[in-house]
């Protein structure tokens, strides 16, 4: 029986759940269950605190799970990274008092702050700089103006909160980091089941499907708006002048496909969403 571990609280909790759902799993109908058996996938779920999950999978206790990127590497662990599961997204960055520094270097010998100190550390060191790393357990913005560090590391989004303390961010961006699937032993049987059905996932949340009719003569110059992923499907209609094409493009670009077609010349466009996907 393959054993996951899945965050049980936090922002990769819900999504993860979710994706796990849709990729045909059952997860824990309790929220304060601490693990959940799905026998017809021969699976169990554990519901761990996100940054602990790296450590349970690295040393065998469980065989694979969803973390975040960035609690994989601060961890230190022995489980790699299998697969990106696009969601969670976060940038690290440093950030100090205004004109105070103004590249990596100008770390050298400071105090920097921050909740994830092997991931800081281990970024500072592999350029060469040595600094006294502080660990905080959170409220990291706050070091610098209370004097406990001479800058921080920490996740930015849009910067107003490091600026609503005072600071701002220089220097190069220390990680772009997502949710993750990870395991110490990916060739194990059930997470290649486990990780096809999550990219399927994906993939049925990144495109959707576009059927429409055209003429024959036109087919060439639809068919180059929507190529498909190997090639689109073309089916042949009662009237012989006129094919049905079926093709998967982008969400995001879905309404631009549709104008593009219907300028072409093709018509009856539908757009209907995938429910999963295996590719």
């Amino acid at each position: 029986m393959l054993r996951i571990a899945v965050p049980n609280k936090g922002s990769l909790s819900e999504i993860a759940a979710e994706m796990l759902a849709e990729a045909g799993y059952a997860g824990r109908r309790d929220l304060r269950a601490l693990s959940a058996l799905d026998p017809r996938n021969d699976v169990e779920f554990f519901y761990l605190r996100p940054r602990d999950i790296a450590t349970y999978v690295g040393s065998g206790a469980l065989d694979v799970g969803i973390t975040g990127r960035d609690l994989l590497l601060d961890s230190r662990s022995s489980a790699r990274e299998i697969a990106a599961l696009d969601f969670g997204e976060s940038t690290f960055r440093f950030a100090a008092a205004p004109g105070r520094f103004s590249d990596l270097g100008d770390l050298a010998g400071v105090r920097v702050a921050t909740s994830y100190p092997a991931l800081v550390g281990d970024f500072l060191a592999r350029n060469g700089v040595q600094v006294s790393i502080v660990a905080l357990d959170g409220a990291v913005e706050s070091a610098v103006k209370l004097g406990v560090a001479d800058a921080v590391a920490d996740v930015v989004s849009t910067g107003s909160t490091l600026r609503a303390q005072g600071l701002e961010i220089f220097g190069p961006v220390i990680l772009d980091s997502t949710a993750v699937l990870i395991s110490a032993k990916p060739d194990l049987a059930g997470i290649a089941t486990l990780q096809r059905r999550l990219q399927g996932v994906l993939v049925a949340r990144q495109y959707v499907l576009v059927d429409y009719d055209v003429p024959v003569a036109l087919i060439e110059a639809a068919t180059r708006i929507t190529p498909g992923l190997e090639s689109p499907t073309l089916s042949p209609l009662h009237d012989p002048e006129w094919v049905a094409v079926r093709a998967m493009v982008l969400r995001s670009d879905a309404n631009h496909v549709m104008d593009e077609l219907y300028e072409v010349g093709a018509r009856a466009i539908l757009v209907s969403a995938i429910h999963a996907a295996r590719i």
